[in-house]
């Protein structure tokens, strides 16, 4: 089992071997099979099954079953849970542009968020619809050289607190803000009520220049453990 001081995150390439996606695909469930099968380009549905078959085989470990035994249940704002042991384990799933990352803690509630970084949507009309007015302003009077990084900074630490506080879209991307200036210390900056600030943590993840990542925990900070999937044998 997972200390209560730690988060794991795991890293992923869904670009896999068609021995891999054959593996992953025969731990699916029923459902999971007929959502993949919904996708019209064969990359898409190729990463879902690569996603839905990790997210199953690192779980498996964690609860000491079968990866094709795990179930899953759902909440109202559609947040994932397993439904072994559910008060104990607690996961966030995120891919993006081909790289996919886990996050599994003990106890506390969890939300991760990976993006690939793209200067075409790194502008200020994006950053006044969806960011809070202080992060905007911000956000405006960067060097324009900064603009992706700084962009991508905010949007996956706010995806990841919104996916930690597992409410979905009713909890507004503008509700709170975030430090997003690169080089400055990944946090938690202001909240509205009845958010309390002090009962999330955030951290980054790194994953390569091509991608920013963050993880929001739950609780105090935890000590984040990253490690690559498959595992070295």
């Amino acid at each position: 089992m997972i200390p209560r001081n730690e988060v794991h995150i795991w890293s992923a390439r869904l670009d896999q071997s068609a021995r891999t996606l054959d593996q992953m695909r025969s731990t699916l469930s029923t459902d999971e099979q007929v959502r993949a099968n919904r996708f019209h380009f064969e990359r898409d549905r190729e990463h879902f099954i690569i996603a839905r078959g990790l997210l199953r085989t690192i779980l498996a470990t964690y609860v000491d079953a079968e990866p094709a035994q795990i179930n899953f249940s759902y909440s109202a704002y559609g947040k994932p849970a397993l439904t072994t042991n559910p008060s104990s384990l607690s996961f966030n799933l995120s891919h993006s542009h081909g790289h996919c990352l886990l996050a599994v803690v003990s106890g506390r509630q969890v939300g991760v968020d990976i993006e690939m970084l793209r200067d075409d949507l790194a502008h200020e009309e994006i950053a006044e619809r969806y960011f809070s007015p202080r992060e905007a302003s911000r956000f405006r009077a960067l060097p324009k050289q900064l603009y992706t990084a700084a962009f991508f900074n905010c949007w996956t630490r706010k995806e990841a607190f919104v996916k930690a506080h597992g409410k979905g879209l009713s909890l507004g991307l503008d509700q709170f803000d975030v430090s997003f200036v690169p080089g400055e210390p990944a946090r938690l900056e202001y909240v509205q009520e009845p958010l309390n600030l002090s009962n999330w943590s955030l951290s980054d993840i790194h994953v390569g220049d091509r991608y920013a990542a963050a993880v929001v925990v739950e609780g105090p900070a935890c000590l984040v453990h990253s490690r690559e999937w498959p595992l070295p044998v």
